[in-house]
């Protein structure tokens, strides 16, 4: 009856005039590092977002930039976003949640934000392909799952920054996601001297030939392993800090997410196979 409700809803707003029906209404509570808002209707919410930082400071509801608003889930400008054709944000929930800090609002906050997007618009299902997407403002989305958990459905992810997420269904094979999120980590690990980055990169490739030939224990190790060094060296050989005045890249928060993602994949592409 829930999900029946805030279809309903959904529904209604689509249907008014573009300019009310775009921007959704956001109750918004901060408990030290973490942040909790309620996105839709009092009556009939269609989502809570939950942030939770590792260490912000300036955390409020005002420092976040937060907007919500429902989509055109078959707009040209949106699918171009998305990563694949085989990717699509669903109607039931046709939401997209904006981050963006304004730039002297002082937030700032060290290594990683944790994001989960809770709805009852959507049935959660064992082996559910819906994944958590993020892209930078206006930008290109990219899967930052860690966990799809049910009540209704919970995606879970974790971001190094910020700015636009969206719950979207994933059907691009497994492992073609795997192998994209080991790019990710390369192209990070790239952005260090050639001291951290070596090291880095010889786990990335131990990783990528574990789970070429299905060793995924092994795989799970070195992101592990990999994890463990990214989180030593964090804030004094790699950069951990976001700032909005976005003047630092904070290079560990986006290892330590990009690990964080890759070992749901891993395990995804061993519970339920390519």
């Amino acid at each position: 009856m829930t999900r029946l409700i805030q279809n309903l809803a959904i529904a209604l707003l689509l249907a008014a005039p573009a300019a009310q029906a775009q921007l959704l209404p956001l109750d918004v509570s901060i408990s030290g590092d973490t942040a909790d808002v309620r996105i839709g209707p009092t009556a009939s919410p269609l989502a809570d977002l939950q942030l939770d930082f590792d260490d912000s400071t300036g955390l409020s509801a005002a420092s976040l930039g937060l907007d919500a608003q429902l989509v055109t889930v078959s707009a040209p400008t949106l699918l171009a976003r998305l990563p694949s054709g085989l990717v699509s944000v669903p109607t039931e929930l046709p939401l997209m949640i904006t981050v963006e800090p304004p730039t002297l609002g002082g937030l700032a906050f060290e290594r990683r934000v944790h994001v989960e997007v809770h709805t009852h618009a959507l049935p959660y299902t064992a082996g559910s392909r819906l994944r958590l997407f993020k892209a930078p403002l206006g930008g290109a989305f990219r899967d930052i799952t860690n966990a799809v958990e049910p009540g209704s459905v919970r995606t879970r992810g974790t971001t190094g920054g910020f700015s636009q997420f969206i719950v979207a269904l994933d059907l691009r094979p497994t492992d073609a996601v795997v192998a994209q999120k080991i790019q990710f980590l390369r192209d990070q690990a790239g952005l260090l001297a050639a001291s951290e980055e070596a090291p880095l990169a010889s786990m990335i490739d131990g990783i990528e030939d574990a789970v070429a030939v299905e060793d995924f224990a092994a795989a799970n190790a070195l992101v592990d392993a990999m994890r463990s060094r990214v989180s030593a060296r964090a804030g004094t050989h790699i950069p951990d800090q976001w700032r909005a005045t976005r003047d630092v890249a904070n290079i560990a928060g986006e290892l330590l997410s990009g690990l964080d993602t890759l070992a749901f994949s891993i395990g995804y592409l061993r519970d339920y196979g390519p």
